[in-house]
């Protein structure tokens, strides 16, 4: 999950001068104190008694981090957590690690600028616009280096929960993989908002190998108005699925259905919730039974045919496990990634086994997750759902509205350097850069991936060409077998940097150039050093990638023949193919395949 690094040059220098929240210091200055909200352990209780504002040292880098300056940051429970105490002391945690500060700075989502980064970091650079992902982990760590996903990694950690200087100050710490680019048509606390439930959200419902959503599944989504279920209704719509949201009362239906939810449940109108009563109790387990079977109907209600759910969304835990379990699909998967009713769930376990069922434990998500998750943002397929945003000072009034459960649908946010609601936006709409990430870590640990349909068909798929003509043997090879399954875009404004950062973020080698929903060309690692010649860096990096890419796109099926689709590439002159696979009328795009590729066939 490592990206390769190189030394960071840009200089910065430090001022003793202290900067009021919103009062952003010039590029390359970084103030050595801060204004921040902290929790100790003197003050552990409800969270409008729990922070504090304090002014603290802004936190030093090691060599693969880097210091953000926040716009806005995310509210999220866990920070909930942190200011009571419970279930962990986090401070006690961190000190018996090492970690000297007696404070906790909370804070687990944010959206702001790149002020300085440590000698090993080149993803990003002073003045980039960020949003951070909040999962952390030792880069040495074995397990990590050697391929493996980081989630299982005995380093992993929430950054601004199980991590310190998160991003309720001025200033945050965060590893450099954690960055991501900020969506340009989102204001920064409409970007702070997402990135933590968003990416959740994106494991439980791809993480899973063969129970990855696909098209036509049938999802339930538990709490689906909630800052987690808003984004899983989105997320599975986006895969061509069908969710379905259980909520606690009417109000919210229209919410979720304007989200993509097929339809919702209110779950107040049932009454066996809680859990399940010991199956030697025939009266309580038949009043339960009733119950599950009508909740269980009010599903093939909504979907107009006997069809259950294939995954069941979960994180209530306690009180609606027994549920999940039954009205799982056989064969299906509840996923479930919090308990917020209750730890101790309960069930029927002649269900599970007779049945097939899976369940499943979620933790956040890896770079690669949280990447094709931000990618939907950024395509405007994953709406943020910020229902309320309030300046820094009420940061400890929204975590109890939180506390108390009167916090609205969606998700909330706190302006901390942004001075104004709205800002930073610079895009009318979404910028449109659809994402099939490619995972790095081991194939054991590789699970399938899932396509998102493109906005408009892709060209006609070429017709393979007779044999006779192929320039390399055909001994039966499939255009599958080699083809890079990686789908990135960009647009053609974009600069030949933007296109270059694509490339290396995603460890591919080449981008979709993408104009009105249309693929118009193609731009790659070699268009990127051929703009080199006779420019400087900066030229060469600040130009329009219309001015570099390879016009059009030339296609070939996933299953055509090696042969055929190098004859292709031979007969034009070109190095490269866009593979889609034919789904109805449409040719949906799979991967490249480059002659980079057949070389490794050939030769290697």
């Amino acid at each position: 999950m490592q990206t390769a690094l190189r030394p960071n040059d840009a200089p910065v220098a430090t001022t003793e001068r202290l900067y009021d929240v919103g009062d952003m210091p010039p590029p390359g200055v970084v103030p050595r104190r801060m204004h921040a909200w902290t929790v100790r352990a003197e003050s552990f209780g409800e969270p409008h008694a729990a922070f504090a504002l304090e002014v603290v040292d802004t936190p030093q880098l090691g060599p693969y981090d880097v210091l953000v300056y926040v716009m806005a940051a995310g509210v999220n429970y866990n920070n909930v957590w942190a200011a009571l105490g419970v279930p962990i002391n986090v401070i006690a945690a961190r000190n018996k690690q090492g970690e000297p500060e007696a404070f906790h700075i909370g804070g687990s989502d944010a959206s702001g600028i790149v002020y300085a980064a440590g000698s090993a970091v080149s993803n990003v650079k002073p003045g980039d616009e960020v949003v951070i992902h909040c999962g952390m982990w030792d880069e040495e760590c074995a397990w990590v280096r050697d391929g493996g996903d980081p989630m299982y990694s005995p380093s992993f950690r929430i950054w601004g929960y199980e991590s310190n200087y998160g991003s309720f100050a001025q200033f945050t710490r965060v590893q450099a993989h954690q960055c991501m680019p900020k969506p340009r048509h989102l204001s920064w606390e409409q970007a702070a908002s997402y990135s933590l439930v968003g990416a959740t959200a994106y494991r439980m419902l791809h993480g899973w190998g063969r129970h990855e959503i696909k098209a036509n599944d049938v999802v339930l989504i538990w709490g689906g108005a909630g800052g987690l279920g808003s984004m899983g209704i989105q997320i599975a719509r986006a895969a061509g699925a069908i969710p379905i949201a259980v909520v606690s009362g009417k109000a919210k239906f229209e919410f979720c259905e304007s989200l993509g939810a097929k339809g919702c449940i209110d779950r107040t109108e049932f009454d066996h919730w809680g859990m399940l009563p010991h199956w030697k109790d025939a009266h309580g387990y038949a009043q339960w039974l009733k119950g599950v079977r009508a909740f269980g109907a009010r599903i093939w209600d909504i979907l107009g045919e006997r069809r259950s759910p294939s995954l069941v969304f979960e994180h209530p835990g306690e009180t609606t496990m027994p549920t999940s379990m039954f009205v799982c699909d056989t064969g299906g998967m509840v996923v479930i990634c919090a308990g917020t009713t209750g730890y101790n769930a309960t069930v029927d376990l002649r269900y599970t086994w007779m049945r097939q069922k899976r369940l499943q434990g979620s933790h956040f998500a890896n770079d690669e997750q949280s990447y094709a998750m931000n990618h939907l943002a950024m395509s405007g397929k994953l709406d943020p759902c910020m229902s309320k945003a309030v300046p820094f000072a009420e940061l400890p009034h929204v975590h109890q509205l939180m506390h108390d459960n009167r916090h609205p649908h969606g998700n909330m946010a706190v302006l901390i350097g942004a001075r104004e609601f709205g800002s930073g936006v610079h895009d009318r709409s979404p910028v449109v850069r659809e994402l099939r990430p490619v995972p790095s870590f081991n194939a054991a640990n590789r699970a399938p991936r899932s396509r998102y349909p493109w906005s408009a068909p892709m060209p006609e798929v070429i017709r393979q060409l007779g044999a006779n003509s192929a320039v390399v043997e055909d001994d039966g090879t499939a255009v599958r077998e080699l083809m890079t399954e990686a789908i990135v875009s960009c647009a053609p404004a974009d600069t030949v940097h933007t296109a270059a950062t694509l490339m290396a973020v995603h460890r591919i080698n080449a981008v979709v150039v993408m104009q009105n929903a249309e693929a118009t060309g193609v731009i790659s690692q070699t268009d990127v050093v051929l703009a080199r010649q006779g420019r400087s860096r900066e030229e060469a990096q600040s130009l329009p990638v219309s001015e570099v890419m390879s016009d059009g796109c030339v296609t070939c099926d996933v299953d055509a023949l090696l042969s055929d689709a190098v004859t292709t590439m031979s007969r034009l002159k070109i190095h490269r193919l866009v593979v889609t696979r034919t789904e109805g009328s449409r040719a949906v795009p799979v991967g490249l395949l480059s002659m980079t590729d057949v070389v490794r066939k050939l030769m290697l």
